[in-house]
């Protein structure tokens, strides 16, 4: 970011670069890159790149290999550094900064940085497109903020290190969130274990410009499955009594899947999202498959309907002569803001300009995998919230026509920064 600029256009012009390049789960190689780039032209005492900044065995949803190589020569014929391309290869993204300014706190922020694979909309009145930083990328867009949520991280980095902080900052520009996959990597990766206070942050959630939550709750735990369903093929006509028809199997189980009780405990939830299965009108199936999810109001009722879920898969199958199997793709539990860091951000963000409402609590009402980062903070004695920004977008999150408000830009930076220098100034 330019530093003759003044602050706004910078935020702006970075967070429109991000938008015009935005790349999905693992293949955020460009996106890295430029990151990294901006952060050694502030000057950080240490940069983690890839493996360096999580436990890469615990990555989830990790693409296959030909997409993976599709996107990293994406970003080298982009121009990205070739050494850091090198370090990335395989889908190891993301990245960690560390600022350390002499005795005080370890302080943490944790940004998510990938987008969605969402063809962008084309017309004129939705601003990306009228002012040119549509997505570049034909059907990837950043259509929940994460581009607004990277330059909250840099803004971040740089305004720190001009301020008289006293301690140590380590922000998380965490890859993968969209399919909850990086934030048990990135959490486990030993670099939050001297950590006092985590800040996680996101913008819009239905708060509108000028708002900012000092924390948020109301995240749903959620385990997000791949099940394979094998049977026999036959020839339907011929045949048929000598098939085990896989889809059927699929079929009762997504069926009874939605059959799961309610719980007297909290909310639930259940989705089978994606089914797919055979090879011809005329052959019995021999494979089928689910994408589906668990949640819960509570990693405990989550646990509740996946177990449920995982009898149903058997049944289902056995009752057809096939064979269940599943894995995990992606996951993360449920997490609450620590009061102590809500007070902290509901005072500072009361003087910060362009805020005109302070909400002390609201509720995200879906998943967040910055909750394995919050939970390891709490489990090793530190404190974490997570900090919703509003911002007026004229579609909603996951939408063609979502954009931000960029004035939420400066807000969500300040706020930040001034928990941070706040955070900083206790023993």
């Amino acid at each position: 970011m330019s530093q003759q600029a003044s602050r706004r256009d910078r935020l702006v012009a970075f967070r429109r670069e991000l938008h015009r390049k935005p790349e999905t789960a693992w293949t955020e190689f460009w996106t890295t890159a430029r990151i990294v780039e901006e952060l050694r032209e502030v000057g950080v005492d240490h940069l983690y790149v890839g493996r360096e900044a999580m436990d890469p065995d615990l990555r989830m949803s990790v693409p296959a290999g030909e997409e993976l190589d599709v996107a990293w020569d994406r970003a080298r014929n982009a121009g990205a550094d070739p050494e850091l391309l090198e370090a990335m290869r395989g889908g190891y993204t993301g990245c960690l900064a560390v600022l350390e300014r002499g005795e005080g706190p370890t302080v943490a922020l944790r940004v998510d940085i990938d987008g969605l694979p969402q063809r962008e909309a084309e017309e004129g009145d939705h601003a990306p497109a009228g002012e040119g930083f549509r997505s570049e990328h034909e059907g990837q867009m950043h259509a929940c903020g994460h581009d607004a949520h990277a330059t909250f991280g840099l803004g971040v980095v740089e305004a720190v290190k001009e301020s008289g902080f006293s301690g140590t900052l380590k922000v998380f520009f965490q890859p993968a969130e969209e399919v909850v996959g990086g934030g048990r990597a990135m959490a486990e990766s030993g670099h939050l274990d001297d950590v006092d206070y985590l800040l996680a942050a996101h913008v819009g959630l239905d708060f509108p410009s000028g708002e900012v939550v000092a924390g948020m709750d109301g995240f749903l735990a959620v385990t997000q499955l791949r099940v394979d369903f094998d049977g026999h093929p036959a020839h339907a006509g011929k045949h048929p009594e000598e098939g085990y028809n896989a889809v059927q199997a699929m079929a009762t189980a997504v069926q009874n899947l939605y059959g799961i009780p309610r719980h007297l405990d909290g909310a639930t939830r259940i989705n089978a999202g994606r089914v797919g299965g055979g090879t011809a009108s005329n052959i019995v199936p021999e494979h089928a498959f689910i994408e589906m999810e668990a949640r819960g109001e509570t990693t405990e009722l989550r646990d509740y309907v996946l177990e449920r879920a995982e009898s149903v898969l058997e049944g289902a199958a056995t009752s057809h002569g096939c064979e269940a199997s599943w894995e995990v793709v992606g996951e993360a539990p449920s997490a609450t803001s620590d009061e102590e860091l809500v007070d902290v951000v509901a005072e500072v963000a009361g003087g910060v300009r362009g805020v005109d409402s302070v909400r002390r609590r609201g509720d995200l009402g879906g998943s967040e995998d910055a909750t394995y980062l919050m939970q390891y903070v709490q489990d090793n004695g530190g404190a974490a919230t997570y900090v919703g920004i509003g911002t007026d977008h004229p579609g909603g999150h996951h939408t063609a026509t979502f954009d931000v408000d960029e004035d939420s830009l400066e807000v969500g930076v300040d706020t930040l920064t001034g928990t941070i220098l706040r955070l900083s100034e206790r023993a």
